[in-house]
């Protein structure tokens, strides 16, 4: 869901005017422009575009389970390894964990479509878990092209 980026919400600063008493700030790219999508925003929208892209494959394996995205695992109980993603099978719950999908991808030679690629894995990986199912096997045409 985008924001409009017309639509100013009032911020309290204090004396009821902003800063240097300019008048209310804009944002950075202006009335014509997109606002700025945060990384956190681009990695919520290619989960549940992968999330989405499943469904519509495994319509009867996957009905009824829900997608979410957390920054962090919040076990106290962890292991050697940071999980990426887990998996609830009582709730149909499939978490994927924002922050150690992206340390994945802490190279510099990697671009966008490489960080796209890495989320994808870590969301099929955990609904071929889920399912009992090879992640190669979800989608075979997927990744045929390269």
């Amino acid at each position: 869901m985008r924001r409009n980026p017309r639509l100013v919400t009032p911020i309290d600063r204090g004396r009821g005017r902003s800063r240097h008493g300019r008048g209310g700030r804009s944002s950075v790219t202006g009335p014509e422009l997109a606002p700025i999508t945060t990384r956190a925003e681009a990695f919520d929208r290619i989960v549940g575009d992968s999330a989405h892209y499943l469904v519509g494959l495994w319509p009867e394996e996957l009905a009824g389970v829900v997608f979410q995205v957390a920054d962090m695992p919040s076990d106290v109980t962890l292991p050697d390894a940071m999980p990426r993603w887990r998996i609830d099978r009582d709730t149909r719950r499939v978490t994927v964990f924002r922050i150690p999908v992206e340390r994945v991808n802490r190279s510099p030679e990697k671009d966008d479509a490489d960080r796209r690629i890495i989320i994808e894995t870590a969301v099929f990986r955990a609904v071929g878990e889920l399912i009992g199912k090879d992640p190669w096997d979800l989608a075979p045409d997927r990744y045929r092209h390269w």
